[in-house]
Formats: structure tokens, sequence, C-alpha cells
């Protein structure tokens, strides 16, 4: 109930009396970061065209929280609650990919991966750091400072990717064990769904016939490759020539989140002007993923996912101390080609093509998911039942992801260039 302030003094009302369908099962979407948005995003079409279910986001504190709103409002995601007045409001369900202020939702919560494999390592809060990678470590999302608070248990039920997370999770929290299931990952089933449409995508990006992409990704902080573009971008740009090779850059929203949006594209600026391509921030990624030849990447979640693809896979930066070294990411950055700064760019593009590692990358592939396929059906099953509703009668099967829009036009001063016009 709200107290209004009316012409003849105060009027209460119940906001629930202004709804054309009152009666609806409230779900609320908790955004952390721009990352964890993105993740949840793949949720909303499991509600659609259910009259029974109203859906609200807000954004929960967070370091790296600025953006995270556009993650959901770009969709149209349901209408967007202010923190304080989420917190105070009844939910029947909460969907978060993140930890933080979670305790203070007052829904069942059902909390997922944000990435894939619980590749990082992250200090248990508490202990003291002793420099960059020292403190005891746990594993990022499965420990008990990400599930637990004041001893409890805070969700209600754990969505995970594989089933060896669970042997993760008995390690760093037993007490959670009750509460997790299995489902897969969304983005290991959209990926898949997607490759039959790599030509599609290529197309759709602008590639000309022969013409090949070089995508550069990366995750967030110091032991990140774009700690180290400075030194990257520069040899691509000079010794991949313009009319054989675009080269394109997805910069993690975590590195925007952190210096912001305006900086992060000052700082890049002069590579755009010589012909590099910087995914803007919201683009779907898995799409330039397909679409790519060759990625050079570091140990975030976008590189792993690579190996779904035909890409070859060169790492220019893999700190192994913040690796989880039982995930997939660590057999990836034990499988993988590491950039060289002794050897010409495209001698070292060529030899990761012909010793591609194809029967490695499956197996590896094959360590994100261990539903593939079944997450939409099995992530809506779990979301109904803490709903307490049966769900549609319909099977949520993943389709393929849209196509992309074009790269930005490559100029004419880049070495080889198309001297195309923007």
């Amino acid at each position: 109930m709200k107290q209004l302030e009316g012409p003849a003094g105060p009027v209460t009302h119940d906001a629930g009396q202004w709804l054309t369908l009152p009666d609806c099962k409230k779900v609320l979407f908790v955004v952390h970061t721009e990352v964890y948005g993105q993740r949840l995003r793949e949720l909303l079409p499991l509600f659609e065209s259910d009259l029974r279910v109203q859906v609200a986001y807000t954004v929960a504190p967070h370091a790296f929280n600025r953006g995270a709103d556009r993650a959901l409002n770009e969709v149209g995601g349901g209408v967007a609650l202010p923190w304080q007045e989420a917190v105070n409001t009844e939910f029947d369900l909460a969907l978060a990919a993140g930890s933080q202020g979670m305790e203070q939702v007052r829904a069942p919560l059902i909390r997922m991966p944000h990435g894939a494999g619980h590749i990082k390592m992250s200090r248990r809060p508490g202990t003291a750091t002793g420099g960059h990678g020292a403190g005891e470590r746990a594993v990022g999302g499965l420990g008990r400072g990400y599930l637990t608070f004041d001893g409890r248990v805070v969700p209600t039920a754990l969505a995970l990717a594989h089933r060896a997370d669970l042997e993760v999770l008995a390690r760093e929290c037993p007490e959670a064990l009750p509460i997790a299931t299995v489902v897969g990952d969304g983005s290991f089933d959209r990926i898949r769904a997607s490759l039959p449409w790599r030509d599609r995508y290529r197309a759709a990006l602008g590639l000309r016939a022969g013409q090949r992409l070089v995508l550069v990704t990366m995750t967030w902080g110091q032991g990140s490759s774009f700690n180290r573009l400075d030194a990257l971008l520069p040899r691509l740009v000079a010794e991949l020539p313009g009319d054989a090779y675009r080269i394109a850059v997805l910069v993690h929203p975590n590195v925007r989140a952190g210096h912001g949006d305006w900086q992060v594209n000052a700082w890049l600026a002069g590579f755009r002007r010589q012909g590099v391509a910087v995914l803007d921030a919201g683009a779907d990624w898995r799409t330039h993923l397909i679409a790519a030849d060759w990625i050079i990447g570091d140990h975030g979640s976008v590189t792993l996912y690579g190996t779904l693809t035909q890409a070859a896979i060169l790492l220019a930066r893999f700190p192994s101390a913040d690796v989880n070294p039982a995930s997939p990411g660590a057999e990836l950055g034990r499988a993988a080609p590491a950039l060289s700064p002794a050897h010409p760019l495209p001698q070292q593009l060529r030899y990761a093509a012909e010793t591609y590692p194809a029967a490695e990358y499956a197996r590896i592939a094959s360590l994100i998911s261990s539903e593939p396929g079944r997450f939409d059906r099995r992530m809506r099953d779990l979301m109904y039942r803490v709903l307490r509703l049966g769900p549609p009668a319909y099977d949520p099967a993943p389709g393929p992801l849209p196509l992309p829009g074009r790269l930005a036009a490559a100029v004419a001063d880049r070495p080889g260039g198309l001297g195309l016009s923007a």
C-alpha cells in the first residue's frame, strides 16, 4: 500500500488495483553487471506468452554495475525498479548471476553462472591478498563467499552447467549441494545451434569472399589481453594487410564499466582509424565468434566458447595462477598455441590453422555443458518449479542467433586497406 497526497489529503491505494492482470506471479531479474545481465537476458524468452507471469528487473550494487541496465533495457526486459524498492517488494521468484546483496531480496532465488566453466579463481572474503595472485583462493561463483550469508545458504536453487560442477561445489560449499541442479549452458546451446549460419553471419558483417576475420577477445583485469593491447593491436594492424584480413576487438564490459565507455573508446580511437572494428557495447559477440577465422584471446569465457567453432585459437595472455586448474579453461590453456612476440603474425596464424586440434577442442567444449541442447527446457522447468506453476506446453528449443550488424568499414590508410569510406 502507498500513501499519495491528493486534493483532500492523503489517499491510500494499492498499486495492484491499476493492473489489468493483477494476479500474475512476479519475477525479478537482478542485474549486477552488464555481463550478468546478458546472461539473464537469455531467460526472458522462456516467459514469453505466459499471461501468468510479470517480469521486472533491478540493478544491484556492484563495482561494475555501470552499463548494467543496458543488458535488459535494450530488449524491453520488464519494469525497471530502483534497488531499494526491489528489495522492499515481495516476489515469487528472483534470478541472478551474482551474489552481492542477494540476502536482501524477498523472493526464492535461483543463482546461475555468469560465464563458462567456472574458469577463474578469486580471493576468499576476509583473506589478505599479499599482491596479485596471492592469498587463499576459491573457485569463482562456487565458494561459500558467493553462496552463503551469516552461515546460511542464500539461493533457493543453484543452476549449474556441467555435472562436474557438483564435484567442485562439494569441495567449496557442500552445504549448497542439496539446492544444485545441472541445467546446461544457454550460450553453449545458442552457439551450437547457430554454427550452420556461419556464412550468413560473415555476409552480414560485410566480410568479402576470401577475407579472413581475426577476433581479439578479452576478459577484464590485469591478466587480460586488454592490459597488453598497446603491444598487440599495432602488430595486427602493421602485419596483416587490410585487403586479406579484418580485425575486430571485443572489449569486456567490465573494462568499460571500470574505465567508462568514453575512455575505452578514446584509447581505441587511433586503431579504429586504422581499420580495426571495435564491437559496440552490448553487441552479441557470439555471432562474431562463429564468423571468425582466428580468435586471439586470454583466459576469459569468450575464448573458451571459441572451442565450439572452427576458428583457430591463439592465446595472447594466460595467467595460470588466476585460473581454476580443474576447469575447461585450464585445459584450453594447455592445448592452444601461445602468441609469440618473436615471429611474424601471418606465420603464427598459419601455424594455428594448420595444427588446429579439432578433437581436443571438441573434448574441451564438451566440458562446458553436460546437457547440450537442453538448457532452455531444463532451466524453464527449474524456474516454473520454484514458481509452483506448470510450464507452458511447448518445447523451448534454442534457435539460431539473429544476424549481426556490419563491421565498421575499413579505411584507406591501413596497409593494403580497402579504401572504403565509413
